[in-house]
């Protein structure tokens, strides 16, 4: 359900930002955190890389060509954009505002480049990055995919160190060791940011202005 103040309009959502390197399992966690809180919508990127196996255009990703996407950043269409691995992503500015204005909290998966436009556009966002547990397991992880060739592999973790060295810039930091346990993480992080006192008095403003005014 989504919150509304007082009068019965909606509240704006919050706007949850998630990045890490390629390989620590943002992706899974983003998910399974989407099954457990449908209140989050999430912000499909456009990208000029082509689907892996089992991605489905406007699900995963809108696909696009390169000439595409430097025509749609031309006009303005996205609120952040970044190369990533030598692949163009980008988070349209348009569906990210109706989402918001609808009340709805939003949920953008991106790197670390796009998280400081982020940050600079709407510096109220939530920013969590995630961490791998050591640099074997992230070695591991991103072999054991068996989507991408020994040079995107390799490139993708000479990347993590530059990715991984602008971690402190977010809000929260998380270590995704045991799966359930980083969950449970991200979840309370959710949960914690819909309790803050400003969203709180907004949402609760006709029962605090009782509680004001009730003598004992």
């Amino acid at each position: 359900m989504n919150a509304i103040d007082a009068t019965g309009s909606p509240l704006e959502g919050t706007l949850f930002v998630v990045a890490a390197p390629s390989g620590a399992g943002k992706s899974t966690l983003v998910n399974a955190l989407l099954e457990r809180e449908p209140a989050i919508s999430l912000s499909v990127s456009h990208t000029t890389r082509p689907p892996r196996t089992g991605e489905l255009y406007g699900r995963h990703y809108y696909f696009v060509e390169r000439g595409e996407f430097e025509r749609e950043v031309a006009e303005g269409i996205f609120l952040e954009h970044a190369e990533v691995h030598g692949n163009l992503y980008g988070t349209s500015r348009t569906s990210v505002r109706e989402l918001l204005g609808q009340g709805r909290d939003v949920l953008l998966e991106i790197d670390w480049q796009g998280a400081e436009q982020i940050r600079r556009s709407k510096p109220d966002c939530v920013s969590v990055f995630i961490l791998p547990p050591s640099r074997a397991e992230l070695e591991r992880r991103l072999r054991g995919r068996g989507s991408d060739s020994v040079e995107v592999i390799e490139r993708r973790l000479r990347n993590s160190r530059g990715e991984i060295a602008h971690a402190h810039e977010f809000d929260y930091i998380l270590v995704n060791d045991a799966f359930e346990d980083a969950l449970a993480d991200l979840q309370a992080i959710v949960r914690a940011v819909r309790l803050r006192s400003a969203l709180q008095c907004q949402r609760h403003e006709a029962l605090i202005a009782e509680l004001l005014g009730a003598e004992v």
